[in-house]
């Protein structure tokens, strides 16, 4: 086999496999089909991914004339992924099949905590789901991680203010510990990823992804595609300015969005009243009118950059997640009466705004995805 023919088969075969995963229950026949391959290269692509227990067959299906055809199902639970989300405020890590179902999670409250202590509490957090894991083909395909920062495409993570990290070697760091494929990624791109794939943007072309922590992030999702621009730092539009004498900002600039329209922002007009965005939103569950005003005076900077963003982009979509979104009840309206006074009217025609469909699990899904997505192209399992 020449080189080129190898990669004309290892493509044909992760598009097989893609296309079980997304149209199953399917027949040989029906791949062939849309895929527009010969039946015989079909067939003998489907008995590899049989062998490699990646896909298995079911009894017939409905037959259109002649004999009645078998049926193809993806094994999802070939293998597993691991997802991770490393907030200001928390750790969160699943275990999930290959089609995304959470089967496992670990949940771990930090509070800006040094590198090497969070590396420690990844890994303690992961070799326990390891440890829980069902038996499988795979095992642990990959683990992919979220962080708040700038990350480049070697998995380095070159700044995350918020952390207090620059220029932390994640990747190499954890690959050496677990030895398994790893991805990092920026949990904005990561939560529009997994919004896009699983939740409220599966239904969307031109996608803006709001992560609304104790950070401001923003994942852009063009024509379906995850938009990273040229180094992959794409998105940092917390770091937009609002106000060009304003408050500081982690990033060491003034005025920035994220200094009026995060949790951080938020907790600090709150004063000593309170320490946790949960606590907050327990008095004004209880009616508690300031509160509920701070929540109001968040949704109404949010608007602001939300805004810009929209004048921007012209999306089809723009989603709020991260914790943010857990105050909807109070700044929805005033992000949506922002939206109505300032953005474009053409832009604001066909343009939904919605919140995250995932909660919690935007980035942790996301990642996860990233995860499956690079096991069903890596060479080694398509040739």
């Amino acid at each position: 086999m020449t080189w080129n023919q190898q990669i004309v088969k290892k493509n044909n075969k992760a598009l097989v496999l893609q296309l079980i995963m997304e149209k199953e229950p399917i027949s040989r026949a029906d791949i062939a089909q849309v895929s527009g391959l010969h039946k015989a290269t079909v067939s003998s692509l489907v008995n590899e991914l049989l062998e490699e227990e990646l896909i298995f067959e079911s009894g017939p299906g409905e037959s259109s004339g002649g004999r009645r055809p078998v049926i193809l199902h993806f094994n999802k639970v070939a293998g597993y992924a691991i997802g991770i989300d490393i907030g200001v405020n928390y750790v969160l890590c699943v275990l999930t099949d290959l089609k995304g179902n959470i089967l496992i999670e670990k949940n771990q409250l930090v509070n800006r905590t040094p590198y090497p202590t969070i590396l420690s509490t990844v890994q303690n957090m992961v070799q326990s789901l390891i440890d829980e894991m069902p038996s499988s083909r795979y095992g642990v395909i990959g683990i992919g991680v979220g962080v708040p920062g700038i990350v480049n495409k070697e998995g380095s993570v070159l700044l995350a203010p918020n952390l207090g990290w620059t220029n932390i070697q994640l990747k190499a760091d954890l690959e050496k510990i677990f030895q398994v494929p790893m991805i990092i990624e920026n949990e904005a791109n990561a939560g529009a990823f997994g919004e896009q794939q699983f939740g409220a943007g599966q239904d969307y072309q031109n996608i803006i992804y709001i992560s609304a922590g104790i950070g401001i992030g923003v994942g852009i999702i063009l024509n379906k595609d995850l938009y990273q621009g040229k180094n992959g730092f794409s998105g940092e539009m917390g770091h937009m300015i609002i106000d060009i004498d304003g408050k500081p900002c982690s990033c060491g600039s003034r005025g920035c969005w994220e200094a009026y329209a995060s949790e951080h922002a938020l907790l600090e007009m709150a004063g000593e009243n309170t320490d946790t965005l949960e606590s907050l939103i327990h008095q004004a569950e209880n009616d508690d009118e300031a509160v509920k005003n701070l929540f109001r005076k968040i949704g109404g900077y949010l608007g602001y950059g939300i805004n810009n963003i929209i004048n921007t982009f012209n999306p089809d979509q723009v989603i709020v997640g991260n914790r943010l979104a857990l105050t909807k009840e109070w700044i929805e309206e005033p992000i949506r009466n922002t939206i109505k006074n300032h953005t474009l009217t053409h832009h604001q025609h066909e343009m939904k705004l919605d919140f995250s469909g995932l909660g919690k699990y935007s980035t942790v899904l996301g990642v996860s995805a990233f995860v499956v997505e690079n096991f069903i192209k890596e060479e080694s399992r398509v040739l």
